[in-house]
């Protein structure tokens, strides 16, 4: 091999080289771009009392194991109660009970109990709705839709919406049955 060939292919693995090299850091900069323009354009507002709570719209099975779907507009005129829960979260076990025994008294006082679950898997809610024998509407958030538009935090979170469709509380936390009792008396409809 000459002494031309040798210096033509050192010349050829620098190219390659900074052809590479030029092709990583312009990947890497679509990517940074991408990622500052898609967090850009995410929903920031956080809703606080006193705002219109935002409208969704998810899933749930119903008793005949068909899918139905669940509106927050559906709702409207009456208070609500947006819970978001799992069922491996201990303190959304414990206000279920709650929730449900005073279920059928307010709703017939124009109040409606959603909540929303944040399970991985409908298997799962439906043998815990199955063990409380829970009647009120349980969606399921499968990808955490809902829970980035209310900016759920720690769970349970409880929105206690007034029947104008504005957030009067926010409870991070799970309820004694007292509190519940008191926030739905503070959404009933005039």
């Amino acid at each position: 091999m000459s002494l031309e060939q040798i210096k033509k292919r050192k010349r050829n693995k620098k190219r390659n080289r900074l052809i590479f090299r030029t092709a990583t850091l312009a990947v890497l900069l679509i990517a940074v771009v991408f990622a500052l323009v898609s967090n850009f354009q995410k929903d920031k507002t956080i809703y606080s009392v006193g705002d219109k709570a935002p409208d969704f719209q998810l899933q749930q099975i119903n008793n005949n194991n068909e899918l139905e779907t669940v509106r927050l507009s559906d709702y409207e005129g009456k208070g609500i109660m947006l819970n978001f829960w799992a069922t491996y979260c201990k303190p959304c076990e414990a206000e279920m009970p709650y929730m449900e025994k005073l279920y059928p008294e307010y709703n017939e006082k124009g109040i409606e109990i959603i909540a929303v679950s944040l399970d991985a898997t409908q298997l799962v809610v439906n043998r815990f709705i199955d063990k409380y024998e829970l009647t009120f509407p349980i969606p399921h958030d499968t990808r955490g839709q809902v829970m980035d538009l209310y900016k759920v935090g720690p769970m349970p979170s409880t929105f206690f919406i007034n029947p104008e469709g504005e957030i009067e509380d926010i409870v991070e936390g799970a309820l004694t049955l007292e509190r519940l009792e008191g926030h739905l008396q503070d959404i009933q409809p005039n």
